[in-house]
């Protein structure tokens, strides 16, 4: 919940790339928001009677109570401008429109009501003397966060999916295109619930660090700040764990063999992103609390998923090293002898032997500061199994295989599911990473700016 949710896949269409059906159309004026201060909004006389720091918790409240507004009315929009009308003109069905927006509707009374309340406790001079009653007594609606962020993940696939479509595409197009958007796809107002919702406790704290000790605001800020850590907290752990069934329910395995009791027991993805071998072949690689998982995406039943392409290699097994840029050899000598510098640049390499199975695998991150979160998420990764098999886990070989009445075979004549190369056992890769997600990023700490707009540090 931290973080907004972004995929990037190659085979699907960019919602700003050229269209053979699009139109040429003059650019439409953007419409702007508003964004007035406190004391630019009501009398400014009032001004000579508070001290700066004053002003500035006034300016903290008014900021709480003005983003109330924007939210409002940027998910009112979302539905009025795009759920209603792909209804009524049938470009996606209800249950795919439920699907995607989720529970936002029932998001709007809950924010209304705290405008409300905030509204009317402010005095005809525009200032607010008392607002930490009412953030303790209100902030416990925001449990109702849960469904909706559980559900992102699953929302913004099927969108990505169905932007594959003319008609869905198109109206997306025409959208953005209209000053109302601000310039801002669907996803960004689907996204807005998430970004404000991580934004409440750096809201408060602004309004708490101008509000005096001896204010009987100071307690109840305290108990709020408190209110929506734990709830942020919760609905995270919640997300992560939605996420990470979301991807599990989506691996294929091309034999029973692959399917390991580290990847159905896990409960957390602590990242994951698109990759690509030294041959220039994607690839998908998933780092779970406890397993490394290598996949292909393909397609199946019209669904984006993703086929193992190796042994899924254990955490606490698994051996990585950083290497230095320049000593990895890109695929065939002819090619890597007219790569440019570019092609050779932010590698590290993952191994594992146990027994007669062995792997190894370089890989390569789209730059410096990916290749850096990756190393830090398996770090951290090792650091968690070890300490757990101290405190008494399996040992390192002693991972679980289900029987194989569990797996799941590759459907005979699915063509589909695209076989892979697997003639090397020890493959050389390079890997763009596109997605970091779980334990290893820290809360954002970002001003929401028009809306928080994608902030993916995903790897």
């Amino acid at each position: 919940v931290q973080r907004s949710i972004s995929f990037r896949s190659e085979s699907r269409p960019d919602l700003l790339s050229p269209r053979p059906w699009a139109r040429n159309v003059p650019p439409a004026s953007t419409k702007r928001r508003d964004s007035k201060l406190w004391s630019e909004t009501f009398d400014v006389c009032v001004n000579h009677m508070l001290t700066a720091k004053e002003i500035k918790r006034q300016e903290a409240i008014f900021e709480l109570s003005k983003g109330e507004e924007d939210l409002i009315e940027d998910l009112k929009l979302a539905k009025k401008a795009y759920h209603d009308p792909m209804l009524k003109l049938s470009i996606m069905t209800e249950q795919e429109l439920n699907q995607i927006f989720g529970t936002l509707d029932s998001l709007i009374p809950l924010h209304e009501d705290l405008l409300r309340r905030l509204q009317e406790v402010r005095k005809p001079d525009g200032s607010t003397e008392h607002v930490g009653h009412i953030l303790v007594g209100w902030l416990p609606c925001l449990n109702a966060y849960d469904s909706y962020c559980s559900n992102q993940v699953a929302a913004k696939a099927l969108l990505d999916h169905k932007k594959q479509d003319h008609r869905v595409q198109d109206f997306l197009q025409r959208c953005l295109e209209s000053p109302f958007s601000r310039k801002l796809d669907l996803w960004n107002f689907l996204d807005i619930p998430r970004s404000r919702l991580v934004k409440y406790p750096l809201l408060l704290r602004e309004i708490l660090r101008h509000t005096p000790n001896d204010h009987p605001d100071q307690q109840h800020l305290e108990e709020a700040i408190n209110i929506i850590q734990g709830i942020v907290a919760e609905i995270n752990i919640k997300t992560g764990e939605s996420e990470c069934q979301y991807y599990k329910e989506r691996l294929i395995y091309l034999e029973e063999g692959q399917r390991d009791s580290l990847i159905d027991n896990s409960r957390a993805l602590c990242c994951h992103g698109e990759l690509k071998n030294n041959r220039g072949v994607k690839l998908h690689v998933f780092l779970f609390e406890e397993v490394l998982v290598i996949t292909r995406a393909v397609t199946h039943n019209e669904q984006l998923c993703y086929q193992l392409y190796r042994q899924p290699i254990p955490v606490r097994d698994l051996v990585l090293e950083d290497l230095q840029d320049g000593e990895v050899r890109l695929g065939g000598s002819i090619r890597g002898a007219f790569s440019n510098n570019e092609r050779i640049k932010n590698f590290f390499r993952v191994s594992f032997k146990s027994g007669s199975q062995s792997q190894t695998h370089s890989l390569q991150a789209n730059d410096s500061f990916n290749k850096q979160q990756w190393l830090n998420c398996i770090r951290q990764a090792k650091g968690k199994a070890a300490c757990a098999g101290q405190a008494g886990g399996l040992p390192s070989e002693g991972h679980l295989l289900l029987p194989p009445a569990q797996g799941r075979r590759v459907p005979p004549g699915d063509t589909s599911l695209e076989l892979m190369d697997q003639s090397d056992c020890d493959s050389d890769w390079s890997m763009d990473t596109s997605e970091v997600s779980g334990d290893c990023e820290r809360m954002e700490q970002t001003n929401s700016g028009e809306h928080d707009k994608q902030i993916e540090t995903n790897v």
